[in-house]
């Protein structure tokens, strides 16, 4: 099987476990708070990406003084600060609003990945992506025509989840840029454990870490096998090309929501789901121009 294939198959299978996050998490929120959840989420990510790289890496751990920096980098921009905002927006808005918006990361990431990753060149099927992204985004976070056409943009919850994905943007450019070469299970590892030590430290100097409920393990254990998927997947398409195939997790997510949570999606919801796969398809017809 080739390299391309794999990656795409791994970031499809990423997509799909991290379908099921939002929807553990707000399962979870029923008996816990997002931060207590997000310590046992980091907790469990950071276990099995410890048996994925020992089973794999041959118990190899170790990493290079210049790789450090950036694990640490990822650690704060990607699961302190992003992967946060995330969680908390998940309880004041509906699932498919945070999945969605968490989920452009392409838009940020072909801008920055133009200074940084100069393999990425920005092409006419980027820029058309772009663009129907940015409207898919309008239509879910605006639910209805009304809304729109007062120009009643979402809440300042959906502007956390913004933030979180402009610097889920960054982590993919940097890790594609500096720890292609790294395994993922390491990657992972380093990234979650040391988010779970600033996390466990906080909940215990307020005597607040416990385990409330079986959904804050399932999360970690969901994420921990996306991230493994996404970073093998990085390691072999490009960063813009990964980001895209991400954005098949608004589909799943909406399905599970609807089914598990009984949340309701609008047609204008609906028609953007569909928009954001036609951004998909036209970042996807970059890769045939650089065959």
């Amino acid at each position: 099987m080739s390299a391309k294939r794999i990656g795409i198959l791994a970031t499809l299978g990423a997509s799909v476990a991290w379908a099921f996050e939002p929807i553990f998490a707000k399962l979870s929120y029923a008996t816990a708070d997002f931060l207590k959840t997000s310590t046992t989420r980091a907790i469990f990510v950071t276990l099995i990406a410890l048996i994925y790289a020992l089973a794999t890496n041959k118990g190899n751990l170790k990493v290079s003084r210049k790789q450090l920096p950036i694990l640490v980098y990822l650690a704060f921009a990607g699961t302190l600060f992003a992967d946060l905002m995330y969680l908390f927006a998940l309880t004041r808005v509906p699932v498919i609003n945070v999945v969605l918006i968490g989920h452009m990361q392409p838009i940020f990431i072909v801008f920055i990945g133009f200074f940084y990753l100069k393999e990425d060149k920005l092409t006419r099927f980027d820029y058309a992506g772009i663009i129907f992204m940015i409207i898919a985004g309008l239509l879910v976070t605006t639910r209805t025509l009304a809304n729109l056409s007062m120009l009643k943009l979402g809440t300042i919850y959906d502007l956390f989840v913004l933030s979180a994905t402009v610097a889920w943007a960054t982590t993919g450019v940097v890790t594609r840029k500096y720890l292609r070469s790294m395994n993922a299970g390491v990657v992972t590892f380093y990234r979650f454990l040391i988010a779970s030590i600033v996390f466990v430290a906080y909940l215990l100097s307020t005597s607040s870490l416990v385990v409330s409920n079986i959904y804050q393990i399932l999360i970690g254990i969901v994420v921990g096998g996306g991230y493994i998927l996404y970073y093998e997947g990085l390691k072999r398409i490009k960063a813009a090309q990964s980001s895209a195939l991400e954005l098949s997790t608004p589909f799943f997510a909406t399905l599970l929501s609807f089914f598990i949570l009984g949340e309701t999606v609008t047609g204008m919801q609906i028609l953007g789901i569909f928009l954001l796969f036609v951004g998909v398809c036209f970042l996807s017809a970059k890769e045939e121009e650089f065959k």
